[in-house]
């Protein structure tokens, strides 16, 4: 089995003016390509090409720097294309889903508030992931392309919501200004996506 680049649902312009056409071209077809790429040539003539992503995600280790940085870039990058939406179509949280926000951080606004905080002071590349552990969310960041799934990350759960904060997913739109980065992510959030996510995760 090899991974393929998903298809995307959307056209690259459908998030201006929060995130420009040319970023998502490149972030898509260049970095992420590169990923599935990278990926599928460290597990060829191994016993990893039938395994599932997270399969893989949950074996590879730190002695493993190109399975590790490959398989975590492509499964980061599948989890955020699938949780944007273009702004026209722009939802809120549903009431289910703001409950849950209620309950763990006692309001959609501090979350928010607390997530951008974290992605805003994590240094250098990585992302920053809404995780479900136990039912509860939790917020965390992991470096380069870790993410949750991966073994003695110090962050814990199944991501059901990821920034990138690596140059790549904002630079050449708004430079070093990642606070305002941050800020146009809220506007392209698929809450539907993310509600499906955490339900996915409380059925297990």
């Amino acid at each position: 089995m090899s991974f393929k680049l998903p298809k995307l649902p959307y056209s690259y312009k459908d998030f201006e003016p929060y995130i420009d056409r040319k970023t998502m071209d490149i972030h898509y077809n260049k970095h992420h390509a590169t990923y599935t790429n990278n990926l599928n040539q460290a597990i060829s003539n191994t016993n990893m090409i039938n395994f599932s992503i997270k399969e893989i995600l949950e074996k590879v280790h730190i002695e493993s720097p190109v399975l590790r940085n490959n398989s975590g870039g492509f499964y980061n990058h599948n989890l955020f294309w699938k949780i944007l939406i273009p702004h026209t179509q722009y939802t809120h949280p549903s009431v289910y889903l703001n409950d849950i926000f209620q309950k763990n951080f006692n309001s959609f606004d501090f979350f928010k508030k607390t997530f951008s905080k974290i992605a805003a002071n994590h240094f250098g590349s990585g992302w920053t992931w809404l995780c479900v552990k136990e039912e509860k969310l939790t917020i965390c960041s992991t470096a380069n392309q870790d993410n949750p799934l991966m073994y003695g990350m110090g962050c814990e759960g199944i991501p059901i919501l990821g920034l990138d904060v690596w140059e790549h997913a904002y630079y050449l739109q708004y430079q070093n200004r990642r606070l305002d980065y941050i800020s146009a992510f809220w506007h392209i959030v698929n809450w539907i996506q993310v509600e499906e996510n955490y339900k996915k995760t409380i059925k297990k």
